[in-house]
Protein backbone atom coordinates (compact mmCIF):
# COMPACT_ATOMS: atom_id res chain seq x y z
CA UNK A 1 0.00 0.00 0.00
CA UNK A 2 1.07 3.55 -1.27
CA UNK A 3 0.65 6.81 0.19
CA UNK A 4 0.39 9.57 -2.78
CA UNK A 5 3.05 11.83 -2.67
CA UNK A 6 0.93 14.68 -1.90
CA UNK A 7 0.40 13.33 1.70
CA UNK A 8 1.36 15.27 4.50
CA UNK A 9 0.95 14.27 8.06
CA UNK A 10 -1.39 17.08 10.12
CA UNK A 11 0.44 16.73 13.58
CA UNK A 12 0.78 19.22 16.30
CA UNK A 13 3.45 21.85 16.45
CA UNK A 14 5.83 21.81 18.76
CA UNK A 15 5.47 25.01 20.23
CA UNK A 16 1.71 24.65 20.24
CA UNK A 17 2.35 21.58 23.10
CA UNK A 18 4.35 23.67 25.53
CA UNK A 19 6.70 26.62 25.51
CA UNK A 20 8.16 29.05 27.60
CA UNK A 21 7.59 32.84 27.30
CA UNK A 22 8.71 35.65 29.24
CA UNK A 23 6.65 35.35 31.99
CA UNK A 24 4.99 31.79 31.73
CA UNK A 25 5.31 28.38 30.79
CA UNK A 26 2.16 27.81 28.35
CA UNK A 27 1.24 24.15 27.71
CA UNK A 28 -1.69 23.09 25.90
CA UNK A 29 -4.52 21.71 28.48
CA UNK A 30 -4.61 18.11 27.61
CA UNK A 31 -7.26 17.61 30.13
CA UNK A 32 -9.75 19.60 28.12
CA UNK A 33 -9.10 17.64 24.73
CA UNK A 34 -10.20 16.83 22.59
CA UNK A 35 -13.29 18.70 23.26
CA UNK A 36 -11.50 22.04 23.47
CA UNK A 37 -8.23 23.30 22.66
CA UNK A 38 -7.36 25.59 25.57
CA UNK A 39 -3.83 26.83 26.40
CA UNK A 40 -2.53 26.40 29.95
CA UNK A 41 -0.60 29.25 31.53
CA UNK A 42 1.49 28.69 34.10
CA UNK A 43 3.91 31.65 36.19
CA UNK A 44 5.64 29.69 39.05
CA UNK A 45 7.31 26.67 39.73
CA UNK A 46 4.93 25.36 41.31
CA UNK A 47 2.21 26.32 38.85
CA UNK A 48 4.12 23.86 36.23
CA UNK A 49 4.16 21.13 39.03
CA UNK A 50 0.75 21.41 39.15
CA UNK A 51 -0.06 21.07 35.76
CA UNK A 52 2.04 17.94 35.86
CA UNK A 53 0.39 16.40 38.65
CA UNK A 54 -3.32 16.90 37.47
CA UNK A 55 -1.82 16.17 33.39
CA UNK A 56 -3.00 19.03 31.87
CA UNK A 57 1.38 18.17 30.61
CA UNK A 58 1.51 14.43 30.62
CA UNK A 59 3.59 11.91 28.94
CA UNK A 60 7.78 11.48 29.74
CA UNK A 61 9.34 13.74 27.61
CA UNK A 62 6.82 16.48 27.75
CA UNK A 63 6.96 16.30 31.18
CA UNK A 64 10.89 16.54 31.13
CA UNK A 65 10.80 19.55 28.93
CA UNK A 66 7.81 21.30 31.17
CA UNK A 67 9.84 20.47 34.13
CA UNK A 68 12.67 22.38 32.60
CA UNK A 69 10.79 25.21 31.22
CA UNK A 70 9.54 25.65 35.11
CA UNK A 71 13.10 25.71 36.42
CA UNK A 72 13.95 28.75 33.74
CA UNK A 73 11.07 30.21 34.76
CA UNK A 74 12.20 29.90 38.44
CA UNK A 75 15.43 31.50 37.29
CA UNK A 76 14.04 34.50 35.46
CA UNK A 77 11.52 35.22 38.96
CA UNK A 78 14.29 34.82 41.19
CA UNK A 79 12.39 31.83 43.30
CA UNK A 80 14.42 29.75 45.86
CA UNK A 81 15.42 27.01 43.13
CA UNK A 82 16.28 24.44 45.46
CA UNK A 83 12.20 24.28 46.67
CA UNK A 84 11.54 25.05 42.87
CA UNK A 85 13.31 21.70 41.80
CA UNK A 86 12.00 19.74 44.65
CA UNK A 87 8.54 20.58 44.08
CA UNK A 88 8.54 19.91 39.96
CA UNK A 89 10.69 16.59 41.14
CA UNK A 90 8.05 15.69 42.83
CA UNK A 91 4.90 16.22 40.94
CA UNK A 92 5.46 12.31 39.26
CA UNK A 93 7.84 9.90 40.91
CA UNK A 94 7.89 7.10 37.55
CA UNK A 95 9.18 9.13 34.96
CA UNK A 96 12.61 9.03 34.53
CA UNK A 97 12.60 12.55 31.85
CA UNK A 98 11.59 14.65 34.54
CA UNK A 99 14.56 14.22 37.29
CA UNK A 100 16.83 14.12 33.96
CA UNK A 101 16.00 17.24 32.55
CA UNK A 102 16.04 19.02 35.66
CA UNK A 103 19.75 17.26 36.32
CA UNK A 104 20.58 19.18 33.01
CA UNK A 105 19.02 22.63 34.15
CA UNK A 106 20.96 22.76 37.67
CA UNK A 107 24.24 22.85 35.85
CA UNK A 108 22.90 25.10 32.54
CA UNK A 109 24.70 28.58 32.64
CA UNK A 110 21.88 30.43 30.56
CA UNK A 111 18.56 28.06 32.05
CA UNK A 112 16.08 29.72 29.15
CA UNK A 113 18.27 28.29 26.40
CA UNK A 114 18.93 25.49 27.89
CA UNK A 115 15.41 24.54 28.25
CA UNK A 116 14.93 25.32 24.64
CA UNK A 117 17.81 22.84 23.93
CA UNK A 118 15.99 20.46 25.69
CA UNK A 119 12.86 21.04 23.80
CA UNK A 120 14.51 21.11 20.35
CA UNK A 121 16.46 18.05 20.70
CA UNK A 122 13.34 16.27 21.91
CA UNK A 123 11.95 17.04 19.04
CA UNK A 124 14.95 15.60 17.34
CA UNK A 125 15.12 12.27 19.06
CA UNK A 126 11.22 11.82 18.46
CA UNK A 127 12.19 12.00 14.40
CA UNK A 128 15.52 9.48 15.00
CA UNK A 129 13.34 7.19 17.14
CA UNK A 130 10.03 6.73 14.93
CA UNK A 131 12.09 6.44 11.44
CA UNK A 132 14.26 3.67 13.76
CA UNK A 133 11.25 2.03 14.46
CA UNK A 134 8.47 2.21 11.38
CA UNK A 135 11.83 -0.05 9.98
CA UNK A 136 10.28 -2.93 12.09
CA UNK A 137 6.79 -2.75 10.50
CA UNK A 138 6.00 -4.76 7.83
CA UNK A 139 3.42 -3.28 4.93
CA UNK A 140 -0.49 -3.28 5.74
CA UNK A 141 0.47 -3.94 9.48
CA UNK A 142 -2.74 -3.53 11.85
CA UNK A 143 -1.20 -2.18 15.36
CA UNK A 144 -2.34 -1.63 18.50
CA UNK A 145 -1.26 1.11 20.96
CA UNK A 146 -1.56 1.71 24.25
CA UNK A 147 -2.35 5.01 26.46
CA UNK A 148 -0.90 8.41 24.21
CA UNK A 149 2.81 8.86 22.78
CA UNK A 150 2.69 11.30 19.88
CA UNK A 151 3.27 14.76 20.13
CA UNK A 152 0.87 15.72 23.03
CA UNK A 153 3.30 13.10 25.03
CA UNK A 154 6.50 14.67 24.23
CA UNK A 155 6.38 18.01 22.26
CA UNK A 156 7.81 16.85 19.39
CA UNK A 157 6.76 13.95 16.81
CA UNK A 158 5.82 11.55 19.59
CA UNK A 159 7.36 7.76 20.40
CA UNK A 160 5.18 4.76 19.40
CA UNK A 161 2.47 6.94 17.78
CA UNK A 162 5.27 9.19 16.12
CA UNK A 163 6.08 5.78 15.08
CA UNK A 164 3.08 4.32 13.38
CA UNK A 165 2.64 8.10 12.03
CA UNK A 166 5.95 7.56 9.91
CA UNK A 167 4.87 3.65 9.30
CA UNK A 168 1.51 5.19 7.44
CA UNK A 169 3.49 7.75 5.77
CA UNK A 170 5.71 5.05 4.39
CA UNK A 171 2.60 2.70 3.58
CA UNK A 172 3.12 -0.17 6.14
CA UNK A 173 0.21 0.53 8.50
CA UNK A 174 -3.08 0.24 7.16
CA UNK A 175 -4.85 0.36 10.63
CA UNK A 176 -4.14 1.74 14.45
CA UNK A 177 -6.01 0.33 17.21
CA UNK A 178 -6.27 2.56 20.32
CA UNK A 179 -6.67 1.43 23.62
CA UNK A 180 -9.04 3.74 25.72
CA UNK A 181 -6.64 3.15 28.31
CA UNK A 182 -7.95 4.03 32.12
CA UNK A 183 -8.24 5.58 33.90
CA UNK A 184 -8.06 8.81 32.03
CA UNK A 185 -8.66 7.49 28.79
CA UNK A 186 -5.58 8.83 26.97
CA UNK A 187 -5.98 6.26 24.42
CA UNK A 188 -10.03 7.43 23.28
CA UNK A 189 -9.34 11.19 24.22
CA UNK A 190 -6.12 12.12 22.74
CA UNK A 191 -4.37 9.49 20.77
CA UNK A 192 -7.53 8.79 18.86
CA UNK A 193 -7.59 12.83 18.27
CA UNK A 194 -4.00 12.86 17.03
CA UNK A 195 -4.67 9.75 14.40
CA UNK A 196 -7.73 11.68 13.40
CA UNK A 197 -5.66 15.04 13.35
CA UNK A 198 -3.31 13.06 11.08
CA UNK A 199 -5.98 11.37 8.79
CA UNK A 200 -4.84 7.50 9.98
CA UNK A 201 -7.51 4.99 9.57
CA UNK A 202 -7.95 3.82 13.80
CA UNK A 203 -10.62 2.41 16.16
CA UNK A 204 -11.12 3.03 19.82
CA UNK A 205 -11.02 -0.29 22.00
CA UNK A 206 -11.56 -0.86 25.55
CA UNK A 207 -8.44 -2.00 27.14
CA UNK A 208 -10.40 -5.97 27.93
CA UNK A 209 -10.57 -6.06 24.83
CA UNK A 210 -6.92 -6.79 23.43
CA UNK A 211 -6.89 -10.31 24.35
CA UNK A 212 -10.23 -10.99 21.71
CA UNK A 213 -8.45 -8.86 19.24
CA UNK A 214 -4.95 -10.54 19.37
CA UNK A 215 -7.10 -14.33 19.37
CA UNK A 216 -8.64 -13.40 16.59
CA UNK A 217 -5.34 -12.65 14.66
CA UNK A 218 -6.35 -9.01 14.03
CA UNK A 219 -3.17 -7.36 15.69
CA UNK A 220 0.05 -7.65 13.87
CA UNK A 221 2.68 -5.47 16.41
CA UNK A 222 2.15 -3.86 19.39
CA UNK A 223 3.42 -0.29 20.19
CA UNK A 224 4.20 1.51 23.24
CA UNK A 225 6.05 4.17 24.80
CA UNK A 226 7.76 3.67 28.42
CA UNK A 227 8.11 6.53 31.67
CA UNK A 228 11.21 4.99 32.46
CA UNK A 229 13.27 1.63 31.14
CA UNK A 230 15.40 0.56 33.88
CA UNK A 231 18.91 -1.25 33.27
CA UNK A 232 17.90 -4.48 32.60
CA UNK A 233 15.58 -3.27 30.42
CA UNK A 234 12.15 -3.99 32.30
CA UNK A 235 9.92 -0.92 31.10
CA UNK A 236 7.42 0.99 33.18
CA UNK A 237 4.44 2.86 31.59
CA UNK A 238 0.84 3.35 31.68
CA UNK A 239 -1.24 1.03 33.70
CA UNK A 240 -2.43 -1.87 31.33
CA UNK A 241 0.84 -2.58 29.62
CA UNK A 242 2.09 -5.20 31.24
CA UNK A 243 -0.98 -7.91 30.86
CA UNK A 244 -0.60 -6.43 26.96
CA UNK A 245 2.52 -7.60 26.99
CA UNK A 246 1.76 -11.02 28.11
CA UNK A 247 -0.87 -11.39 25.55
CA UNK A 248 1.22 -10.27 23.07
CA UNK A 249 3.75 -12.87 23.78
CA UNK A 250 1.03 -15.57 24.09
CA UNK A 251 0.18 -14.89 20.57
CA UNK A 252 3.60 -14.49 18.50
CA UNK A 253 2.96 -10.86 18.09
CA UNK A 254 5.90 -8.57 18.12
CA UNK A 255 5.88 -6.12 21.28
CA UNK A 256 8.32 -2.73 20.82
CA UNK A 257 8.57 -0.43 23.33
CA UNK A 258 9.55 3.18 21.70
CA UNK A 259 11.15 5.79 23.96
CA UNK A 260 14.03 8.11 23.66
CA UNK A 261 17.86 7.66 25.84
CA UNK A 262 16.45 10.11 28.06
CA UNK A 263 13.98 7.67 29.24
CA UNK A 264 16.65 5.03 30.40
CA UNK A 265 17.20 4.64 33.93
CA UNK A 266 20.92 3.15 34.22
CA UNK A 267 20.79 3.95 38.16
CA UNK A 268 17.53 1.92 38.53
CA UNK A 269 18.73 -1.56 38.00
CA UNK A 270 15.37 -3.42 37.49
CA UNK A 271 11.66 -2.89 37.50
CA UNK A 272 11.06 -3.75 40.62
CA UNK A 273 12.83 -0.77 41.78
CA UNK A 274 10.72 1.92 39.60
CA UNK A 275 8.61 3.66 42.12
CA UNK A 276 4.61 3.58 40.90
CA UNK A 277 2.66 6.36 41.50
CA UNK A 278 -0.70 5.62 42.88
CA UNK A 279 -3.06 8.69 41.66
CA UNK A 280 -6.49 9.97 43.87
CA UNK A 281 -8.92 6.97 43.35
CA UNK A 282 -11.55 9.29 42.88
CA UNK A 283 -10.59 8.76 39.34
CA UNK A 284 -11.25 5.48 39.44
CA UNK A 285 -14.32 5.65 41.63
CA UNK A 286 -15.85 8.49 43.62
CA UNK A 287 -18.27 6.14 45.54
CA UNK A 288 -16.73 3.64 46.22
CA UNK A 289 -13.14 2.41 47.59
CA UNK A 290 -10.67 1.97 44.79
CA UNK A 291 -7.17 1.46 43.89
CA UNK A 292 -5.27 3.99 41.07
CA UNK A 293 -2.03 2.70 40.33
CA UNK A 294 -0.90 5.11 36.98
CA UNK A 295 2.14 2.80 35.75
CA UNK A 296 3.15 -1.24 35.88
CA UNK A 297 6.08 -2.39 34.61
CA UNK A 298 6.62 -5.44 31.90
CA UNK A 299 9.68 -7.22 32.27
CA UNK A 300 12.41 -7.20 29.83
CA UNK A 301 11.58 -10.38 28.15
CA UNK A 302 8.43 -10.05 27.34
CA UNK A 303 9.77 -6.81 25.17
CA UNK A 304 10.94 -7.74 21.68
CA UNK A 305 12.69 -4.60 20.91
CA UNK A 306 13.57 -1.34 23.07
CA UNK A 307 14.13 1.11 19.91
CA UNK A 308 15.33 4.66 21.11
CA UNK A 309 16.70 7.61 18.97
CA UNK A 310 20.23 5.50 18.43
CA UNK A 311 18.49 2.50 16.82
CA UNK A 312 16.58 -0.97 17.86
CA UNK A 313 17.81 -2.50 20.71
CA UNK A 314 17.42 -6.06 20.79
CA UNK A 315 17.96 -8.59 24.56
CA UNK A 316 19.76 -8.64 26.56
CA UNK A 317 19.37 -5.31 27.00
CA UNK A 318 21.25 -4.51 29.93
CA UNK A 319 24.16 -4.85 27.34
CA UNK A 320 22.26 -3.01 23.88
CA UNK A 321 20.99 -0.29 25.70
CA UNK A 322 24.87 0.81 26.70
CA UNK A 323 26.22 0.26 23.65
CA UNK A 324 26.39 1.75 20.27
CA UNK A 325 23.57 0.14 17.88
CA UNK A 326 25.56 -1.38 14.77
CA UNK A 327 24.38 0.52 11.30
Amino acid sequence: MTRPQATVLRVLAPERILRLEDDAVVVLDQRRLPDEEVELACRTAAEVAEAIRSMAVRGAPAIGIAAAYGYALAVEHGENLEQASAVLEAARPTAANLAWALREMRSAANPAARARELHAEEVERCRRMSAHAAALLAPESRALTHCNTGGLATGGQGTALGALQEAWAQGLVRHVLVDETRPLLQGARLTAWELEMAGIPHTVVADAAAGHLLANGEVDCVLVGADRIAANGDTANKIGTYPLAVLADRHGVPFYVVAPTSTIDPETPRGSEIPIEERDPREVSSRFPARNPAFDVTPAELISAIVTELGVHRRPYAESLVRPVPA
